[in-house]
């Protein structure tokens, strides 16, 4: 994973390059790529040199299922009672009132917020998209890139790891 907060020092930080650098290894998922680089980092190699690249990129939809009117409206339901006992605690705590009737007040405010905010989407789409997905954004293979300068130490190493 990456941290979009550090400071790598390299050049174009920020701004979308391509990547450069001497392929080491290609792996078939990223948690081998991943693995590849750590045995580099436990090996003392200076890692900043390495990168992982994503190649054949694909968008995945993954069906998680079919979706009702019974569904959504029950989805609205629970997702709003749960916005709702939050903002009744937080209302109980600022009104300094009996918490219980402030947290039946923000339950029942969220459920009528859940229900709109899930119902009016569903019923925007007039049933052309009556099932629920994920989206992924996955590659064929994951190719990790080291610059020339220590790119043939990196492959070494990289020799005895048995992945």
């Amino acid at each position: 994973m990456t941290n979009p907060m550090s400071q790598s020092g390299r050049p174009g930080q920020g701004l979308p390059t391509p990547p450069s650098g001497w392929p080491i290894g290609s792996y078939p998922t990223y948690a081998e790529a991943q693995r590849a680089v750590d045995y580099l980092s436990d090996q003392e190699f200076s890692v900043q040199d390495v990168t992982i690249v994503g190649v054949d990129l694909m968008q995945v939809e993954r069906v998680i299922g079919r979706l009702t009117w019974a569904k959504v409206i029950g989805g609205g339901i629970i997702s709003g009672a749960w916005l709702g006992v939050f903002l009744g605690l937080v209302l109980g705590i600022i009104t300094n009132t009996n918490y219980l009737s402030a947290l039946l007040v923000g339950v029942l405010g969220g459920i009528v917020f859940g229900l709109i905010s899930a119902t009016i989407p569903y019923a925007a789409t007039k049933g052309q998209r009556d099932f629920a997905s994920t989206m992924q954004l996955v590659a064929g293979r994951y190719d990790v890139l080291c610059e020339p300068k220590t790119a043939e130490k990196a492959r070494d190493l990289l020799a005895r790891l048995a992945i």
